[in-house]
């Protein structure tokens, strides 16, 4: 199955020589190979060379525009990107095929555009032990080194599925008999006293926009003292602890 996978739900790619070497050192990832860029020349490089020889990771050559192409950022990649593996990434279609009927929660990012944002959402996901994170390719950032630091480096870790667009992932775990929540001050339904379902999702809005899709139904996080929302992260911390403490 995993033969299947696009190189996307396999890997993760960090760019820029110092994120590349410190992926290259740290004994808990595995890099499958660095991609340097045909004009890339300096000390760092000799560095990333010599770190990739000694723990056997393949390096291939490439032209400076194709290594732009793959950090899928003009600017900062620095002639050097590295795939690092992900082992908990999967598409949407296959974790919901292998969750079946077992009690899941998931988060579904919607719109949520701030890299510090969603890297903290991945690591609290991670430690509350929440099943899965949805990143919609469209209007969620790349899992990139603002995202990866966000996250304490969780991000590797992380149960990341990927699909195309928030509405895809309704629609999909809609129709498996997930139960869509939104986050909505307007609610009058208290997260603290709802009854949950046993398969959800819960969908975080964005920072601009809110929530764009259609929920089942939406809950409150109780607030004091005029105090009118939260971080999309706080929020996204309550939600996750609550939820796994039930």
């Amino acid at each position: 199955m995993d033969s299947k996978k696009s190189p996307r739900d396999k890997w993760i790619t960090v760019y820029g020589r110092k994120p590349v070497l410190e992926a290259l050192h740290d004994p808990g990832l595995s890099v499958a190979k660095v991609v340097l860029a045909d004009n890339a020349t300096g000390q760092s490089m000799q560095e990333i060379l010599r770190a990739a020889e000694r723990y056997g990771t393949p390096v291939e050559r490439a032209t400076a525009s194709r290594v732009k192409w793959l950090a899928g950022n003009g600017k900062h990649d620095q002639g050097v990107v590295a795939d690092v593996d992900a082992p908990r990434m999967t598409p949407l279609e296959e974790f919901v095929r292998e969750r079946g009927k077992r009690p899941t929660n998931v988060f579904l990012l919607d719109g949520v555009t701030n890299p510090g944002n969603v890297g903290m959402i991945l690591r609290t996901a991670t430690g509350a032990g929440f099943d899965g994170v949805i990143l919609p390719r469209a209007g969620t950032p790349h899992v990139g080194p603002l995202v990866i630091k966000a996250s304490a480096g969780i991000a590797f870790q992380a149960p990341i599925v990927n699909t195309s667009t928030a509405k895809t992932a309704v629609d999909l775990l809609r129709g498996a008999g997930y139960h869509v929540y939104g986050l909505s001050a307007r609610s009058q339904d208290s997260l603290f006293r709802a009854e949950l379902a046993p398969r959800a999702v819960y969908v975080l809005g964005g920072e601009t926009n809110g929530i764009t899709v259609s929920t089942d139904s939406d809950l409150q996080i109780p607030l004091h003292a005029g105090v009118e929302s939260l971080n999309v992260a706080v929020a996204a911390a309550v939600v996750a602890f609550e939820v796994t403490n039930r």
